[in-house]
This record gives structure tokens, C-alpha cells and sequence, in this order.
């Protein structure tokens, strides 16, 4: 089975200035990802797909496949990920060659081990599903949160009376998407148009490899896990 690995990494970022190749811990952001998919068993070839050319030349002293520089009608602020994709599995198949599988792989995702990614891919492989997306559980209850009108008054604000009195604890758990791994059968995304469909799945990760980065906060906050996992 040919599984296909992509980084997608865009030269922009309004949020988080050049966040892919920031300095964390003392290694660029996409090394993380670019190290963890290298070490996956099940990946049978990793690629970085960037606008980048800066990008693209640290990538590929990293170990990542380079196999071309990303349009520019790909590059903007509103180029979806399943372009992206699309755009990947297209140049390999005028090339003659294709892939089962394609996984993609963000690199705001520095927590995520090669382990999280062959254990999604393989739990679609072991299954009936088409596709897998992780999540984890999230770190406080949406039931205990709530817009406020403009002059922020409570009174309203548990609008499900039998939770004023209930302990968090007994709450029933809740899954967010985390963005580290998804993957799919490559007939079933180009269908879709995207991961998500009748036939995925989720994959629960743990919460402390589930940061995705996208502040400064997110940053400092992964920077010292990082820090004391070393």
C-alpha cells in the first residue's frame, strides 16, 4: 500500500509571523512534523508542499521531498487545504504515480509523534472507515460555556438548569478536532472534496500531544513541554 505524506507549509502567516519556520526549542516549527513523519513505518514517501523557497531549501536539508514549489494561485490566504491535497496528488499522477493513501500533516502540530501517525493510518487499515481525523478531549466542558448578552449578565447563562448543580466530573466528555493527523483513502478524499464524510473516523489522541499552534501563547506554552520532556 503507497501512502502519501504531506506538509503542507505556507510562506505567510498573519497571526504568528513565518510560525512555520519560527525558532521552538531551538529546531524550526516544520522540523517537528518533518522528523516525526520520517520516523512513521508507514509513510512511503513525505512531502513538503510550500509557496516557500526558503521553506523548501530547509525542508529538504531536513530529510522532506521537495518535488515542487506550490503555485501561486495556491499560496493565498483563501487556497483551502483540499486544493492543497489535490494539487500533491495530481503532479504524482501525471507522473505515473499513485497513491492509496494520503495523509496530511500541519506542521502547527510540533507535539505529534510518528506513532500518533501510523496508529491513525492503521486504524483504518484494521476497519471498516475510509478515513480518520484526531481529536482529543477537551480541556473544559462547552456545556458550562455560553455567549453573554451586551450587558453580560449570567442569568441565562446555564441555560440547562440540572447544571447548576453538577460537578464537572460528572459531565459527559467532549472531543475536539486537534489538526496533528488526517487521513484518508485517496478515492474517498477526492470524492469528498475533503476527510470528512460518512466513512471517518475519529482518532483520540492525548491531550498533552494536542497543541495546535496558533498564537504566541500556544508557542510558549509548547515551548516549555518541550523543554521538560529534554
Amino acid at each position: 500500500m503507497k501512502i502519501l505524506g504531506v506538509i503542507p507549509a505556507r510562506g505567510g502567516s498573519k497571526r504568528l509571523k513565518d510560525k512555520n519556520i519560527k525558532s521552538l526549542a531551538s529546531k524550526p516549527l516544520i522540523q517537528y512534523t518533518i522528523e516525526a513523519a520520517l520516523a512513521s513505518t508507514l509513510l512511503s514517501k513525505v512531502i513538503v508542499s510550500t509557496d516557500s523557497q526558503l521553506i523548501a531549501d530547509m525542508a529538504k536539508k531536513m530529510g522532506a521531498e521537495i518535488p515542487f514549489i506550490r503555485p501561486e494561485e495556491l499560496a493565498g490566504d483563501l487556497s483551502g487545504s483540499f486544493e492543497v491535497m489535490e494539487h500533491a496528488l495530481d503532479f504524482f499522477n501525471k507522473k505515473g504515480e499513485h497513491f492509496d493513501m494520503i495523509v496530511m500533516l500541519q506542521p502547527t502540530s510540533p507535539l505529534r509523534i510518528a506513532q500518533d501517525i501510523d496508529e491513525a493510518i492503521q486504524s483504518i487499515i484494521d476497519s471498516d472507515f475510509l478515513a480518520a481525523v484526531t481529536v482529543c478531549k477537551t480541556e473544559h466542558s462547552p456545556l458550562w460555556m455560553n455567549t453573554l448578552p451586551q450587558n453580560h449578565s449570567m442569568k441565562d447563562f446555564l441555560s440547562h438548569i440540572e447544571l447548576k448543580h453538577t460537578r464537572s466530573q460528572d459531565l459527559p466528555d467532549y472531543y475536539r478536532l486537534n489538526g496533528a493527523v488526517y487521513v484518508a483513502n485517496t478515492n474517498y478524499y477526492l470524492e469528498n472534496k475533503g476527510f470528512f464524510g460518512e466513512k471517518t473516523k475519529a482518532y483520540i489522541m492525548p491531550q498533552e500531544r494536542s497543541i495546535d499552534i496558533d498564537s504566541e501563547l500556544d508557542f510558549l506554552q509548547t515551548e516549555n513541554i518541550l523543554k521538560n520532556r529534554s
